[in-house]
């Protein structure tokens, strides 16, 4: 039986050995005991009891009378492949209604605020510069260093670093003057995909529990409150799974023209992220490709040609790269030299992609340095190298669910890999692809895990095809209680979730977010003579304030004071229509110069 036909082996017909099963509750009965012992940060020792007792609960449910015989179907039918019908409908949207409700009430505590990030204004000043119908916007001609914006290129031209994906997505919400929205509806959109890419992998009931993870999922939820590129980026590979899932079962152009299009998105807003999610896919393309030609019938007709798979993969690709090389072009003045590399090698070298990479960085240090930022970088080498990865691991495991639940999961769907559908082995190996590719960074995440973020698409899937296998199994078993309680297990996690990892996550998201609020009123309330330019003297590089509005025409535009350089005179001078003043925030001094 091809695989391009059905699965290896019908999930929902699987059987999972007892032994494995054990297994995984022995190591959640050891984990628990870890966490109980408050050594897991974001992980409350009382959660971690309450998880060890239900965990405690299983087996005197397993002890419970039941059937003697153990009844096992034979079907080898694939029923996933069928229409999708009203009840898929009607799960999709309510999975999105979920998710979006969830992202709205967690977001919009923080809507009235600035955002947190430097990334955020650098995203946020390019989707005004989109918006401006340009790519770019001149720097200052006179005083171009005054203006210097964290993430911000100003050499000739002001755009972002980063590259136009996210912004691009942004523009429009910010046009409509509802910014935040645009997270909360990449999130919803990510979640009606993900049903979709669950049912298909696993049927149904995986595809229920694969959605409704994510949509309750506590750092998805909490990165929805940013303007960051993640939810862009989940929503773009949300697309290039169900795609590609959907491919290597019907070898169809129009699915491959679908990931094609969600995988060139994801690279127009994360690029690292993007090839990462896509190397496992992409080598089984290549191998695919290279294979004797076999004539296989799928329930759609005969296979597309080949040359209709790679135009269809082919296309969106080259149609990303080439805005990637206009924006590049536009910035930098080279198509093959993006602003983000530019960037780095000319303010944060110490920040390279790589092992040593402040001794490689120190190399190369030069007159435009960002010193106090460029130093907060560590030296990666192969033992912090490690443990940021554990912690990443770790960390996607506690914001994208729970430790425990994600734990046993792993465990059964590692251990029934080899009997599953074989595109279970992509979805594994594209979490390792993730952790792989972005271990020489030295940087753990923000969390702890925003390099990886976009593994909570894998991560979910697997919960949902793990909960499908083992409610089966115990159904065939006669032992439905335990079905009961892993739910109840779900539910303590998702309920511990809500009462401490999403309040501790908005309180460290308030804090800096709260300080640009009150030193922004602190302007408004003391720069009475408009308009103005306030020449900002600052210590702390990871609270930067000198943020504006492209072209550098507003009422108050914000500049860059640094002590024995800026010549506040000569500025006096050269910006005769605005009040000058100078501050230093964080004492909060405040002078016009007359």
């Amino acid at each position: 039986m091809s695989d391009s036909t059905a699965s290896q082996i019908d999930q929902r017909h699987a059987v999972v050995p007892l032994a494995l099963q054990i297994t995984a509750w022995l190591a959640a009965l050891a984990v628990c005991v870890v966490g109980m012992l408050d050594l897991v940060g974001n992980w409350k020792a009382e959660v971690a009891t309450a998880q060890f007792v239900a965990l405690a609960i299983a087996p005197l449910i397993f002890m419970l009378p039941r059937p003697r015989r153990l009844q096992i179907s034979t079907t080898t039918c694939d029923p996933k492949q069928s229409a999708a019908g009203r009840g898929d409908w009607f799960i999709c949207i309510g999975l999105g209604v979920v998710a979006f409700t969830v992202n709205y009430a967690v977001g919009i505590k923080l809507a009235d605020l600035p955002p947190a990030y430097h990334d955020e204004f650098s995203y946020l000043f390019e989707a005004k510069i989109l918006l401006a119908g340009r790519l770019s916007f001149p720097s200052h001609p006179v005083h171009p260093e005054l203006f210097d914006q964290m993430h911000v290129m100003n050499e000739g031209r002001m755009a972002s670093r980063y590259y136009p994906g996210t912004s691009l997505w942004l523009a429009p919400f910010v046009a409509v003057g509802y910014p935040y929205y645009a997270a909360w509806v990449a999130s919803t959109i990510a979640t009606m995909l993900l049903y979709w890419t669950g049912r298909e992998l696993a049927g149904r009931r995986a595809g229920f529990f694969a959605g409704l993870t994510l949509a309750l999922s506590p750092g998805v939820a909490l990165f929805g409150t940013t303007y960051l590129a993640h939810q862009p980026t989940l929503m773009s590979l949300s697309l290039f799974l169900l795609g590609m899932i959907r491919w290597r079962r019907t070898r169809g152009a129009s699915d491959a023209w679908m990931a094609g299009c969600g995988l060139s998105f994801a690279m127009l807003c994360r690029p690292m992220t993007a090839a990462a999610m896509g190397l496992p896919f992409g080598l089984d393309i290549a191998i695919w490709l290279i294979r004797p030609r076999r004539p296989v019938v799928t329930i759609a007709g005969p296979t597309p040609s080949r040359l209709a798979t790679l135009i269809g993969f082919g296309i969106p690709l080259m149609a990303g790269w080439g805005l990637m090389a206009i924006y590049n072009e536009a910035v930098t003045g080279e198509w093959t030299r993006s602003p983000y590399q530019d960037y780095t090698d000319l303010y944060t070298p110490r920040h390279v992609y790589g092992f040593n990479n402040r001794v490689r960085g120190e190399q190369h240090l030069g007159p435009k340095v960002i010193e106090d930022y460029d130093t907060w970088a560590e030296n990666l080498t192969p033992e912090l190298a490690a443990r940021n990865v554990f912690v990443r691991w770790i960390a996607s495991w506690q914001w994208t669910l729970d430790i425990v639940p994600l734990l046993i999961c792993t465990v059964i769907v590692g251990g029934m890999l080899w009997r599953l559908d074989r595109r279970w082995m992509l979805i594994v190996a594209a979490i390792v692809s993730l952790h792989a590719l972005h271990a020489p960074y030295w940087y753990v995440g923000i969390m702890g895990w925003h390099y990886v973020f976009e593994t909570a698409l894998l991560w979910c899937l697997i919960a949902g095809g793990a909960t499908a296998l083992l409610t089966s199994d115990w159904k065939r078993r006669g032992i439905r209680g335990l079905s009961v309680w892993w739910s109840a297990l779900l539910v303590l996690s998702f309920a511990a979730n809500f009462q401490y990892r999403i309040p501790d996550g908005l309180g460290s998201l308030r804090h800096p977010r709260q300080q640009h609020a009150d030193l922004r009123r602190w302007f408004e309330t003391h720069v009475d003579q408009r308009p103005a330019l306030v020449l900002i003297e600052q210590n702390d590089p990871h609270l930067d304030l000198v943020v504006n509005e492209p072209g550098l025409n507003a009422d108050l535009v914000l500049g860059r004071y640094r002590p024995g350089k800026t010549d506040v005179k000569q500025i006096r001078k050269d910006f005769p229509d605005r009040s000058l003043y100078v501050t230093r925030p964080d004492r909060k001094e405040i002078k016009r110069i007359e």
